[in-house]
């Protein structure tokens, strides 16, 4: 009866440590897991510039390509002003132009910003037209002498098929209710009327565009006729007729931050998020025709203000 007992005993005490066991594998798996969440929490919020990447830094925004509307960029513009961890804001342009409308609206959005927060601009290898529009927004210019910047105007292309179609033996017509209704049409000739107004068109925005550039640059008369009138200028040519306001570039920039809003050269950069991302057609443009802002040319409306929209995107 005790060598039972003793066996039962025995049983009872290897089946607590076998329990045992099992519960501190079972503790130490918890928290293995508890450990790597934690870590990859931590990570998501430095690698967000989140809660843990505070205090106060120079945004950087890049424009480069062709500029067309782009609502999330907006977004996060007006985001920035009620920033209080944001110091600064330069703006990197590399863009011939675009849209007459999304460069405006991206001129005015940041000249909104403009009110609450130093803007600085610095010119990539091309500010252009639109491109230099968005430049203009800022309270201070640099450019380096290479730069391809001026280009201020606005165009309205039409193209027509007519005789196209007529060498293929295709005939068209078209039901209006205007004389003006669909002028310019790539389906016939374009109508002295048409030209008129299509002219009209072209002459309002270049004057809100020649008023933009004679407040922010502070032209008038003939010099700003002069600078106005579609010419390319390069950055040393710029600088000599007031398009930009010194040579230089990210660190010239910095510097002047520095010495005149006393902006640490050492505070933290961060990059501005749009959310823009390229998809599936603009692969399939660049790959087909080598040209990246595929779909930013077939996205311009009829008035654009751009420069040779084939650049390379070279910082």
């Amino acid at each position: 009866m005790q060598w039972i007992g003793l066996e039962g005993n025995m049983s009872l005490l290897t089946d607590m440590v076998a329990d045992r066991r099992r519960l501190q594998r079972t503790v130490f798996l918890w928290r293995a897991i508890s450990a790597i969440v934690i870590v990859l929490f931590v990570g998501s919020l430095l690698g967000k510039e989140g809660m843990l990447d505070r205090g106060a830094y120079v945004g950087l925004l890049t424009v480069e390509g062709v500029i067309v509307d782009d609502r999330k960029r907006a977004r996060a513009i007006d985001a920035l002003v009620e920033d209080t961890d944001l110091a600064a804001l330069i703006v990197y342009v590399n863009s011939p132009g675009g849209s007459s409308a999304a460069s405006e609206s991206l001129y005015r959005s940041l000249r909104r910003l403009a009110g609450e927060k130093p803007v600085v601009t610095v010119m990539g290898g091309v500010a252009a037209s639109g491109g230099y529009m968005v430049a203009l927004a800022a309270e201070r210019i640099f450019a380096r002498e290479s730069t391809v910047t001026g280009s201020i105007g606005v165009v309205l292309e039409a193209t027509n098929f007519v005789e196209l179609m007529r060498m293929a033996g295709i005939g068209h017509e078209t039901l209006r209710s205007g004389p003006l209704k669909a002028q310019p049409n790539p389906l016939e000739p374009m109508s002295p009327a048409g030209r008129e107004m299509g002219q009209g068109l072209v002459e309002d925005v270049h004057q809100m565009f020649r008023k933009i550039v004679g407040e922010r640059r502070r032209l008038h008369g003939e010099r700003l006729d002069y600078i106005t009138d579609g010419r390319v200028f390069s950055g040393t040519s710029a600088y000599k007729s007031g398009l930009i306001d010194a040579i230089g570039g990210m660190t010239e920039a910095r510097a002047w931050l520095k010495e005149t809003y006393g902006i640490s050269d050492k505070e933290a950069e961060r990059e501005i998020e749009t959310g823009h991302s390229v998809g599936f057609s603009e692969w399939v443009g660049a790959f087909l025709i080598g040209e990246s802002d595929f779909v930013g040319r077939l996205a311009l409306d009829g008035l654009v203000s751009v420069w040779h929209p084939s650049v390379s995107s070279a910082p």
